[in-house]
C-alpha cells in the first residue's frame, strides 16, 4: 500500500504547479506541470477517492490545477472546444457518452455466486467528470501550445525529462526496479514482468516498464528532432543527448519501443516534415484498422500464431494468450456493443466462486470498447487521430511555411496510437501532443483562409517563433528566450 509520502506528494503537487505558473510563461508552465506530475508522482493506488467523484491521481491533479491557474492568470484563449464540427462532436461524445453507458447498465450482473451492482446516478457524475479531467491536457494544449515555439518547448521538455529519468533508469537496470518501493512504499506491477534478457527493465515511478520505455522513445525522438534543426554548440549538445537517450532506450529492454525507434528515428533525421506527417497518418490509420478488423473477426490469428511460433515459441504463447483474452472480452463487449458495460470491472469475466477477475485487458482499445462501447472507442481514438488528419490537410494546403517540428510530434502520436493496440499507454502526455497539434492545425487553417489583402504581413516568415517554421536562412536556436511568446 502507498505510504504517507505518496499521499503527501499528491497533496502538495498543486503548490508545485502554482510555482511553475508564477515563474514561467503559460506554455512552459503547462508543459512542465503535466510532465513533472506524470514522471514523478506515484501511480494508483495512490489516489484521493472521494464519494461521488472520480479518483484524484497523478493523471488528473496536475491538469486540474493547471487549468484553474491558467484560467485565473490568463483567461480563456478563445473557444475551449475544437473549432471543427467533428472535433466538437468527438469531445462532447467523449465526455457525455458515459452518461448513456450508466443509464443502460442499471441492472446488476452475476457470475455464479459473484455479482456486481448496477450503475446509478452518482456514476453519471463521476464518469463524466473523469472524462473531462482526462481531456484537460488536450483542451489546454490546444489553446496554449498551438504555436511553433510551444512545439519546440514541448520537445525540449520531453528530452530534458528523459535525460533526468535516464539516470533513475540506470539505477534500476543495475539494482532492479525499487525506486517506487523505496520512495512511495509499494510496487506498481508484477515484479516478474521487469525481468528481461537476463537483466531488469526499469519502471521508476510509472505504471510498468513498457510505459518507461515508450516515454524514453518519445524523449529520443524529441532529441533527434531538435538536433536536426539546431546549429553550433547547441547542435553538439543535442547530438550527445540524442545518442545518450538512444543508448538508454536499448538498455531498457523493450522490443516494441526499439521497433518504433528503428522505424521512425531515421525519418525524423532525414525526411521532410510533409513525408513525416503522411507516414504518421498511415501508421495511425493502420493502428485503428486492427480493432475494426478484430471486431469483424477478420484478423488471421492462426496464421500469425504459426509465424510467431517459427520465430520464438515463447512469443507465440504470449500472442495466443493475448488473442484469447481479446476474443473473450470482445464476446462480452458484444452484449453491450454501443455504450459498453461501464465501470467497476463489469466489462470483465469474474470467477464465479472467488470473484477474481479472470480476463486481462492489455490494449487500450479493448478497455475502451468494454467500458464505453464502440461509441466511446470512436470518440477517444477519433480525437487522437483527428489532429494527424488536420495537420496532413494543412501541410498539403498551407500557403505559408509549416513548422518542421510537427513531423516528430506527429510520429510520436502515431507511434502512441500503434502502441495502444498491445498496451494501454494513453497518458496525459498523449493528450498534450494531441492538443498541441490540433491547435496548430487550426491556426494554419485560419492563416490559409485569411484573405491575402487582410494582412500584408506573413507571420510565418516575419516571425518564425509564431509557427516554428524557419524563414529563409534562419535556423531555430534551441533555448531561445520565451518572454516574447
Amino acid at each position: 500500500m502507498p505510504n504517507p509520502i505518496a499521499f503527501l506528494a499528491l497533496a502538495s503537487f498543486p503548490l508545485v504547479v502554482a510555482v511553475l505558473y508564477g515563474r514561467l510563461p503559460a506554455d512552459r508552465a503547462l508543459i512542465w506541470s503535466i510532465l513533472a506530475g506524470y514522471l514523478f508522482l506515484p501511480e494508483p493506488p495512490a489516489v484521493f477517492d472521494f464519494p461521488a467523484a472520480p479518483p484524484l491521481s497523478k493523471h488528473n491533479i496536475p491538469a486540474l490545477m493547471a487549468f484553474a491557474l491558467a484560467m485565473w492568470r490568463h483567461g480563456p484563449q478563445g473557444s475551449l472546444l475544437p473549432l471543427s464540427l467533428l472535433g466538437k462532436a468527438l469531445v462532447l461524445i467523449f465526455i457525455l457518452s458515459p452518461a448513456v453507458t450508466v443509464l443502460t447498465n442499471g441492472e446488476p450482473v452475476f457470475w455464479g455466486q459473484v455479482g456486481l451492482p448496477g450503475l446509478g446516478l452518482k456514476d453519471i457524475l463521476a464518469l463524466t467528470i473523469q472524462q473531462f479531467l482526462f481531456l484537460l491536457p488536450f483542451l489546454m494544449a490546444r489553446q496554449f501550445l498551438a504555436s511553433g515555439g510551444a512545439q519546440r518547448e514541448l520537445l525540449k521538455a520531453l528530452m530534458i525529462g528523459g535525460l533526468v529519468y535516464s539516470f533513475l533508469m540506470l539505477i534500476e537496470i543495475r539494482l532492479s526496479p525499487q525506486l517506487n518501493l523505496w520512495v512511495y512504499g509499494f510496487y506498481q506491477h508484477q515484479f516478474g514482468q521487469s525481468v528481461r534478457f537476463g537483466g531488469y527493465r526499469p519502471v521508476v515511478f510509472l505504471y510498468h516498464g513498457l510505459w518507461v520505455a515508450f516515454y524514453t522513445f518519445m524523449a529520443v525522438i524529441a532529441a533527434w528532432g531538435l538536433w536536426r534543426f539546431s546549429a553550433g554548440r547547441n547542435g553538439a549538445k543535442l547530438l550527445l543527448a540524442a545518442l545518450w537517450l538512444t543508448t538508454v532506450l536499448v538498455l531498457a529492454k523493450s522490443l516494441g519501443a526499439m521497433i518504433f525507434l528503428i522505424a521512425l528515428a531515421p525519418l525524423v533525421v532525414l525526411a521532410p516534415a510533409r513525408l513525416q506527417v503522411r507516414i504518421a497518418i498511415l501508421i495511425g490509420v493502420l493502428a485503428l484498422a486492427y480493432p475494426l478488423l478484430k471486431g469483424a473477426a477478420l484478423i488471421p490469428e492462426e496464421t500469425l500464431l504459426a509465424r510467431a511460433a517459427a520465430i520464438d515459441p515463447d512469443r507465440a504463447a504470449s500472442l495466443r494468450f493475448r488473442f484469447t483474452n481479446e476474443n473473450t472480452l470482445l464476446d462480452r463487449a458484444y452484449l453491450k456493443p454501443l455504450f459498453g458495460w461501464g465501470s467497476w470491472g463489469r466489462n470483465h469475466i469474474l470467477d464465479p466462486v472467488t470473484g477474481f477477475i479472470l480476463t486481462v485487458t492489455d490494449g487500450r482499445w479493448i478497455i475502451t470498447i468494454g467500458v464505453y462501447g464502440w461509441v466511446g472507442f470512436a470518440a477517444e481514438f477519433g480525437l487522437i487521430l483527428l489532429p494527424l488528419l488536420l495537420i496532413g490537410r494543412e501541410v498539403r494546403l498551407a500557403r505559408s511555411q509549416v513548422s518542421p517540428l510537427v513531423g516528430p510530434l506527429s510520429l510520436m502520436l502515431a507511434a502512441n496510437l500503434a502502441d495502444m493496440i498491445p498496451n494501454a499507454t494513453l497518458t496525459p502526455l498523449t493528450w498534450l501532443i494531441v492538443g498541441a497539434l490540433t491547435g496548430y492545425a487550426e491556426s494554419l487553417r485560419a492563416e490559409r483562409l485569411r484573405p491575402a489583402s487582410a494582412d500584408s504581413r506573413n507571420i510565418s516568415t516575419a516571425d518564425p517563433e509564431q509557427t516554428g517554421a524557419p524563414a529563409p536562412g534562419w535556423r531555430p536556436v534551441i533555448g531561445a528566450p520565451k518572454e516574447s511568446r
